[in-house]
């Protein structure tokens, strides 16, 4: 019990660049203030989520990081309008955001950025849009909120970058690529799984049906079964506490600038601690999202409600991703075992012939 209770709870090695965090916060943070500087906090909220392609920059070279920044905010645009698009219908959603998904987790491999975080922004923007309410005549406006925060997150990117990349830190660190045919059964299953979280939640009749989808993909990022269902019981254990603390922030009906110090601040603290210790990281990553997601006035007169049908969505996400990740397991060591009776396959011929 003991040892279980180190693992969740102790801190791991990091090589990420201690500056990074505070980076990804003044991008996500910036428009926010913007937003309340001129009375639009829903705007800032919008141009904050292209904010998250900070973290995409996977390259110590000046020019390929700058392109693969611009890739990623592009692709954060076309997510969130594909999400807006076929938010019309709860029967095209999910299929929609099915196709998605596999079109995100297969392009990224292809493209070579399948560090973490990988496919999660790009399908929690899409998961995000595809569940608000359809609104043929904003949706341009919302799509410019978030082009204006594009090119923020461009400006403070390449600012940083000027700032902190070396001329002898060109070498590329190599990341293990993927056989095509893993790529494109793993991006099946991110999709079929991801699709059905949505469409359960959908049939469910829940009001924010998005939290089920994000749920189930941030548990199927685990490389192993046992990683697997590690994450999904952090997520439910962090998810917990994570409440029980936005539950005392609420009640003590916090102004809209606070909300706004408080989202920059928490997206420091979720980069720095997320690939140190995921358990605890949940804990920030849930009072985060509510604050990005539930407006003020919801938050504030509906907090009980609120709370109960987060930690019910949550829940339910994180055990359809547990059983998706266990799928994706097996077919990965399906293709493994395919993989060793092929070489066993080619030894046992060339021994022949060598005999022969």
């Amino acid at each position: 019990m003991q040892e279980k209770l180190e693992q969740i709870f102790s801190f791991n090695k990091s090589n990420r660049q201690w500056h990074l965090p505070f980076i990804a916060g003044l991008c996500v943070g910036t428009p926010m203030i913007i937003g309340w500087l001129i009375d639009n906090i829903e705007a800032g909220k919008l141009g904050s989520l292209a904010g998250l392609s900070i973290l995409y920059i996977q390259s110590n070279n000046l020019e390929k990081r700058m392109i693969l920044l611009m890739t990623c905010c592009f692709g954060i645009m076309i997510s969130y309008t594909v999400g807006l698009l076929f938010s019309f219908s709860p029967v095209f959603a999910p299929l929609a955001l099915g196709v998605l998904s596999f079109g995100i987790h297969y392009s990224l491999h292809k493209l070579k950025l399948n560090r973490p975080p990988g496919n999660f922004f790009f399908i929690m923007v899409a998961s995000m849009a595809i569940s608000t309410p359809f609104d043929w005549e904003r949706i341009p406006e919302k799509i410019g909120y978030v082009a204006l925060g594009t090119i923020l997150t461009c400006g403070i990117g390449l600012i940083y970058s000027l700032l902190t990349l070396k001329p002898a830190d060109n070498t590329e660190a190599e990341w293990p690529q993927k056989k095509p045919y893993i790529n494109i059964v793993e991006s099946l299953i991110f999709g079929l799984f991801v699709g059905l979280s949505l469409m359960i939640a959908f049939l469910l009749d829940f009001d924010n049906p998005y939290w089920i989808p994000i749920s189930c993909l941030a548990v199927m990022q685990g490389q192993t079964t046992k990683h697997i269902w590690l994450r999904a019981s952090q997520r439910v254990l962090g998810t917990l506490l994570g409440l029980g603390i936005t539950w005392l922030i609420a009640f003590g009906n916090p102004t809209p600038l606070f909300m706004v110090i408080g989202i920059t601040i928490l997206q420091i603290i979720v980069e720095y601690l997320v690939v140190r210790k995921y358990a605890i990281a949940v804990v920030f990553i849930t009072i985060l999202t509510i604050f990005l997601a539930e407006s003020h006035g919801v938050l504030s007169q509906n907090t009980n409600q609120v709370f109960f049908a987060r930690l019910v969505d949550i829940t339910i996400g994180s055990t359809i991703g547990a059983l998706g990740g266990w799928v994706l397991f097996q077919e990965r060591m399906h293709y493994k075992a395919a993989i060793h009776l092929r070489r066993a396959r080619v030894w046992r011929r060339k021994s022949r012939n060598n005999n022969n």
